[in-house]
């Protein structure tokens, strides 16, 4: 059996099949859960509208007015949605695995562990926030383009690499995500660690030039060179919401930075994930 290599691609899809069809089979449950997050979002939207009745930008000098930010905020819900979708559950139920002895079956696939444990389930619900990032982006982006004063349209090549740390935002995400989970081995029960990935991934949403100055310089240093979670928005937020040139060589090394910081993220959580399996006991042992 465990010369059989499965596809992952169509593992992946069964996953999420049988993932849209469980959520279907209580059609009001999803409903309601699209709705309560569609309402978050919603509320969110009225707050910074409320804020910018006070101030131009969020941020002293920051150069992140209205139509920026809420293009800011549209990127935190695209990455956010994503890891929420089809991470999170995965996460949350780990440690159960670990308790019930399911662990010990997936151990036995002939695929993966990391990959099988991460993406067994998909909640569906939380795209709604995606869907709603979509509308968000559009109405920003419309609104940098028609201005009269120093309109923007992006340019071919900042979309794309919009797109591409997107991907870069997701993976750190994951990263940080899949080792916190797997600290479930260790410790059993994790609870007040997810309660650490929210308090954490609090300071992705907002422009990193908030936190460089002051005391709050520390923070700046550290979520972005020793927990990145900086980088994870403000990267393909910048690309999007200004100019791709002129651009400083700070900011491409920034962008550079996320790179290198995406593949150490990952290569460190599936370094943590190995360490974890190494110390699991089976259930039944």
């Amino acid at each position: 059996m465990k010369g059989v290599q499965p596809s992952y691609r169509k593992v992946f899809l069964t996953f999420a099949r049988n993932s849209l069809v469980r959520d279907m089979t209580f059609r009001t449950n999803f409903f309601l859960q699209c709705v309560s997050s569609i309402g978050w979002t919603a509320m969110n939207v009225g707050f910074y509208l409320i804020l910018f009745q006070h101030t131009e930008s969020i941020g002293q000098d920051s150069g992140w007015d209205a139509p920026k930010f809420f293009l800011f905020i549209a990127t935190t819900w695209f990455i956010n949605s994503i890891v929420q979708a089809f991470f999170m559950p995965n996460a949350e139920e780990f440690s159960e695995l670990i308790r019930t002895g399911g662990l010990d079956f997936a151990l036995l696939k002939p695929i993966d562990t990391q990959f099988l444990v991460s993406f067994r389930r998909v909640d569906w619900s939380a795209l709604s926030n995606f869907a709603a990032g979509l509308l968000i982006a559009g109405v920003s982006l419309f609104e940098l383009a028609t201005r009269e004063v120093d309109p923007m349209v992006p340019s071919l090549v900042s979309i794309v690499l919009y797109i591409f740390f997107l991907g870069c935002g997701v993976a750190m995400m994951y990263s940080l995500m899949i080792c916190l989970s797997a600290t479930s081995i260790w410790l059993g029960r994790n609870q007040t660690l997810y309660n650490f990935w929210f308090y954490i991934t609090n300071f992705s949403r907002y422009p990193m030039e908030m936190y460089n100055r002051g005391w709050g310089t520390p923070l700046y240093g550290f979520f972005t060179f020793v927990i990145p979670v900086l980088l994870v928005v403000n990267v393909p937020a910048r690309l999007l919401a200004q100019p791709i040139s002129p651009r400083t060589q700070e900011e491409w090394m920034m962008a550079g930075w996320a790179l290198v910081a995406t593949m150490l993220s990952l290569l460190a959580s599936r370094w943590v994930f190995r360490q974890a399996l190494l110390s699991y006991r089976s259930a039944s042992s």
